[in-house]
């Protein structure tokens, strides 16, 4: 009689994945600046095109990294931008 194999542990990859959002692996994270921030979806909207004005989208590859919607109007997202312009 033959054993099929379960599934591989997947304590190895969890882990790069948890080192990997912590920043361990990968120096800088990236290389990007990110910051995330929790507003009203207007005021949400004017921080995001302020960082695409002072930051332009062609020069710094400026970017909602990613956002979710929240109870109460809240909108929490993250903007991410290369340091500086080359």
């Amino acid at each position: 009689m033959t054993r099929i194999p379960g599934p591989p542990p997947l304590n190895g990859l969890k882990k790069r994945i948890a080192d990997h959002r912590s920043g361990v692996s990968g120096g800088r994270n990236g290389h990007f600046v990110r910051e995330t921030f929790c507003l009203t979806r207007d005021e949400a909207r004017a921080k995001a095109r302020e960082w695409f004005d002072a930051f332009p989208k062609a020069a710094y590859w400026t970017e909602v990294e990613s956002w979710r919607q929240l109870d109460g109007d809240q909108i929490e997202f993250t903007m991410r931008r290369l340091p500086s312009a080359d």
